[in-house]
């Protein structure tokens, strides 16, 4: 990294809130955004009937009502996530060159809910009845496309499809653009809304998702002995990245530099890590090299903690073999034990909840760790705990062994405990 790169602007749209401060209050206080889906998604034959939706969403604050009609569910929360994360920086008022600010977002599936509708359509009234906004709500790179004509940056322009590293892929190549003087500025995030009786069924035949459905709740348990399987949620994580010095020259408020990050491939199986955690050691080895920061230097993790037995196992191999001794000392924490699984969005959303713990000093518990798995024998921070973060890390593996690892440190002059 050549030039340095800092936070400047947070804009989370998750189960348990939207802004940066709902989203806060509600890792905050432990609330779950997990709950009975089959309310509103038709489940029946599935035998899963939980998620962690967003409720509370209203796109007509961010957008019109046409344009809204015409966008899928994804780009909507893409739209709006990305227009509070320049709101909460003030890029709009810093008189960047648009040509100089980069949009860089990642998705795992795309516009999922726009191909299930208009498919059906199809079938029902036949070829006709398919919307001529199809292709342009499908795409997954429509989620830049959009925020782009959106906010006029003219930048570099592209989308990140690594399953569920997309969004922390992202937002570390909006980083190394700005470091390398491609850009000056980036919007950089993700988004996914995939809670569709086809995706349900889907990841339930692969044995993914949890079928706790009795206890909502109490379903998502990273690390936990009893845990069955990740929630799915849906939700857009986006965050704002500039020059550093440029951002301090402006008095910006800076939540963090993003000092590194790491990008691995397992090389291994379409699902399942590798079983000695090679990938994700590497990656989380070259995000500290690339922060010139030690192992005992790493205070938290926001741990990719998915709640299924193989990754929340081979995580805490890959954390133990990256960091050595230090390992039994560090935070970990997995925030899906509260928003579920997000997809493509969780590297965004999971950025800023990192993010945010810096800002405060505090590390929000991972719920429901109960049963310890002796497998698992790290300290998972089963209840909030107070801590000055100077340096952390947060973790995103997804589907096709693809890593991703974001290295953040604290900016001391600016951050506020």
């Amino acid at each position: 990294m050549t030039r340095r790169v800092a936070i400047t602007g947070l804009g989370p749209i998750t189960p348990i809130g939207i802004g940066k401060e709902a989203f806060w209050e509600g890792l905050r206080s432990g609330r779950s955004g997990v709950c009975r889906v089959d309310d509103r998604v038709d489940l029946e034959g599935i035998d899963v009937k939980i998620g962690a939706p967003v409720r509370d969403f209203a796109p007509l604050a961010f957008m019109d009502p046409k344009h809204a009609r015409r966008i899928d569910r994804s780009a909507q929360f893409a739209l709006g996530a990305s227009s509070l994360a320049l709101a909460d920086a003030g890029l709009s008022k810093a008189g960047l060159d648009p040509d100089r600010v980069a949009v860089i977002t990642g998705t795992g599936i795309g516009g999922m809910e726009t191909f299930a509708l208009n498919f059906h359509e199809m079938l029902e009234r036949g070829p006709r009845r398919v919307s001529p906004f199809f292709v342009t709500s499908l795409m997954p790179n429509a989620l830049a496309g959009e925020i782009s004509i959106e906010f006029g940056f003219r930048g570099v322009n592209f989308g990140v499809v690594s399953a569920c590293a997309s969004s922390a892929h992202a937002i570390a190549l909006a980083g190394h653009l700005i470091s390398t003087g491609l850009a000056d500025a980036a919007v950089a995030g993700g988004a996914e809304a995939a809670l569709l009786r086809i995706t349900f069924a889907g990841f339930a035949r692969i044995g993914a998702v949890s079928r706790r459905n009795d206890e909502p709740e109490r379903a998502s348990r990273p690390f936990d002995l009893d845990r069955d399987g990740f929630v799915m949620g849906e939700g857009a994580g986006f965050v704002t990245l500039e020059d550093y010095e440029a951002a301090q020259a402006r008095g910006a408020t800076i939540y963090a530099e993003l000092a590194g990050f790491g990008m691995t491939g397992d090389a291994f199986h379409i699902t399942s890590p590798a079983e000695d955690g090679e990938g994700a050691r590497r990656a989380i080895e070259q995000a500290m090299t690339q922060a010139r920061v030690t192992p005992s230097d790493v205070d938290y993790i926001n741990a990719h903690g998915t709640s299924t037995e193989p990754n929340d196992r081979i995580e805490t191999l890959a954390i133990k073999r990256a960091l050595g001794p230090a390992a039994e000392k560090v935070k970990i924490s997995s925030t899906k034990s509260q928003i579920g699984h997000l997809l493509g969005a969780a590297g965004g959303v999971e950025a800023i909840a990192t993010l945010l713990a810096m800002e405060h000093g505090l590390i929000p518990a991972t719920a429901n760790y109960e049963k310890p798995d002796p497998q698992c024998d790290l300290d998972y921070t089963p209840v909030s705990t107070r801590r000055v973060i100077h340096i952390a890390l947060s973790n995103s593996f997804g589907f096709g062994g693809q890593n991703a690892v974001l290295a953040f440190r604290r900016d001391d002059a600016g951050a506020a405990n």
